[in-house]
């Protein structure tokens, strides 16, 4: 019985015991949370910020000189191509006649251009021989061994032929220069029949095909521009084009180093350095113009080393150094706004 009451007793103090810390322990206040870190020399980085696209420094739009329907095409989308290779090539059926017309003129004039000067050769030895009759007929006149009439009429043969031989040189000059028109407008047929077989001009990747085999091609004219076939672009060397804000543009200056983060290729920072600060604003279109919205301008840095499956217009975004200051004291601002709240 005893021993009961004692277990009893021992319980509701306990009991009570753990009401007491209860509300000691509820009734104490929570200090404020603080990240700690050691005072210490550091270098300090002013950084600005802004985003962007990732832009191949070299890019080559292919259109045709020639129109005519795509009877091969060679390439897809996302090919890479070396300088040189075949990408595709228009009926070339057209461009083929004309040459072979103009092969066939200037084998036809050449003929004739020998024919003329055949014939110059055989006036010039009809020439010889009235100039021989005339030179003998003024001897003989002078001897009073010929008639006037006789002399008259070599004196008229050799005009005759003298006319003749001007008129053969005459002949000659102009087939020459009728063999040095077609001479042109055969290496022009030549050119067209070059240009149905279109090569890539680098290497590169085939960033954008609008063409399809089988369509036909439109070449540009004063009016309308021309179809664009093929875009190559050369990732060797890429570029970020950031739109940066009006209010940081005076802190940047060519040469700063920045780091380049692709949205593509998280996890992953790529060294750059500023190569173009535009010296103009970005011109707002649509919405953007009539809301009047802030003013950004371009800046270019470009993309130190190559970088892996980049493709043109990834979004990315550029932490720019603007400037650093070496061996500085670092409070860290949370310590000395919880010095000034508990103060």
């Amino acid at each position: 019985m005893n021993a009961k009451k004692i277990l009893i007793g021992v319980a509701i103090l306990v009991v009570l015991g753990g009401i007491v810390f209860a509300n000691l322990y509820f009734k104490r206040e929570t200090g404020v949370e603080v990240q700690v870190e050691k005072v210490e020399r550091r270098s300090l980085e002013a950084i600005v910020s802004a985003s962007g696209k990732i832009q191949p420094k070299r890019s080559v739009n292919i259109s045709a000189n020639t129109m005519g329907r795509v009877t091969k095409l060679a390439v897809e989308e996302g090919d890479r191509v070396t300088a040189g290779q075949f990408l595709m090539e228009i009926d070339p059926r057209s461009a083929r006649s004309s040459v072979e017309r103009g092969e066939a003129a200037l084998s036809g004039q050449r003929t004739a251009l020998e024919q003329a000067k055949v014939q110059l050769d055989s006036a010039k030895l009809q020439l010889s021989l009235a100039e021989d009759t005339f030179k003998r007929q003024q001897q003989l006149w002078k001897d009073q061994l010929t008639t006037k009439e006789t002399l008259d009429r070599a004196e008229n043969e050799l005009k005759i032929r003298q006319r003749e031989v001007q008129v053969r040189e005459a002949e000659i000059a102009a087939q020459q220069q009728r063999i040095r028109q077609s001479v042109a407008d055969l290496d022009n047929a030549k050119y067209n029949l070059s240009q149905v077989t279109i090569d890539s001009p680098i290497n590169g990747i085939v960033t954008r095909r609008n063409i399809e085999q089988g369509e036909t091609v439109v070449i540009g004219t004063m009016n309308n521009a021309g179809t664009v076939l093929l875009t190559i672009a050369d990732m060797s060397i890429i570029e970020a084009e950031l739109e940066v804000d009006e209010t940081d543009i005076p802190s940047l200056a060519m040469g700063q180093k920045a780091k380049i983060t692709i949205d593509a290729l998280p996890d992953k920072t790529f060294p750059g350095v500023i190569t173009e600060i535009g010296n103009s604003p970005i011109q707002a279109t649509g919405a953007a113009a009539a809301s009047g919205g802030a003013t950004n301008f371009k800046v270019v840095v470009t993309v130190e080393g190559e970088v892996p499956d980049v493709r043109p217009g990834f979004t990315c975004t550029a932490d720019i150094t603007t400037a650093t200051r070496e061996s500085v004291v670092a409070v860290p601002i949370q310590a000395a706004t919880v010095r000034e709240m508990v103060f």
